[in-house]
């Protein structure tokens, strides 16, 4: 329900303060505040003021290359638990089910929480997946975003601006097998190449002998919101990680249509990555 005039005109702050995350969540890259104040006819003092509070907490970043502001990693995790609802996981459960048929092999759904990979779902086939894969794999577990096929799926779509806050400096590229991503110019050629194709994929980053395979949904502004992958032991399937990208790509679609959402903007690589 919309505030009364009352309740409005006591905390304009408040106003100001949602008007410029909405603001930026609406723009493909950062935002300078001169456009931000233009745009939303906020006074300068006001707007600095604001800013200067929303980064203080997490909610958004200044980024001095660009002189200029986008959305901060906690405003990531708020996003984050709205997608955790129970919607999200109805509306995935029977893609996940049919995929993990068609695959003949666990298949899960995934969300970033800050700059990690948070699974939600865990759909395996008719036979049981094998205890490696189960233990890396199940819900609740939580790996690093840049090293899982899930968490690069969605990454992969993610605005330039908001990926920096991700992944600040050397710190944010941990690693669990020795071999990963070591700064963000590696991490963005990573990410062109996956969408140039259409879907990610990691070997033996998480752990020794696994390959993995995901893709993402969109929300109705082509936003990245959750994916679908699956994992499997190398050395004992013989998968051609091509084809099991685009059977998850497809169901990926499914969920996006779903979700009332909308394949991502033509990319642009200065503004996303």
């Amino acid at each position: 329900m919309r505030a009364t005039g009352k309740e409005s005109s006591t905390s304009p702050a408040v106003g100001h303060a949602l008007d410029i995350l909405v603001r930026l969540a609406q723009r493909p890259g950062p935002v300078r505040a001169s456009a931000l104040m233009r745009d939303l006819g906020l006074p300068r003092s006001s707007a600095y003021h604001i800013l200067s509070v929303l980064e203080d907490r997490g909610f958004v970043v200044y980024l001095p290359q660009e002189k200029a502001y986008g959305l901060g990693a906690f405003s990531f995790e708020i996003g984050s638990a709205y997608l955790r609802h129970e919607s999200l996981e109805r509306l995935a459960r029977p893609i996940l089910r049919r995929l993990a048929a068609r695959l003949g092999q666990t298949v899960q759904l995934g969300i970033l929480h800050g700059a990690e990979t948070v699974y939600l779902l865990k759909q395996p086939p008719d036979a049981e997946p094998t205890a490696d894969v189960a233990l890396i794999t199940d819900v609740g577990v939580r790996l690093p975003s840049h090293l899982t096929a899930n968490g690069r799926a969605i990454l992969a779509d993610t605005p330039g601006a908001q990926l920096r806050a991700l992944f600040a400096g050397p710190a944010d590229f941990v690693t669990r097998t020795g071999s990963c991503p070591r700064c963000l110019a590696d991490l963005r050629r990573i990410l062109e190449r996956d969408r140039a194709r259409g879907w990610s994929e990691e070997v033996e980053l998480v752990a020794d002998g696994l390959r993995s395979v995901g893709t993402a949904a969109h929300d109705h502004a082509g936003r990245p919101v959750a994916a679908v992958s699956t994992t499997w032991c190398r050395h004992h399937h013989d998968r051609d990680p091509a084809e099991v990208g685009d059977v998850l790509r497809r169901g990926a679609a499914r969920l996006t249509r779903s979700l009332s959402g909308c394949p991502p903007a033509v990319d642009n690589s200065d503004e996303r990555a």
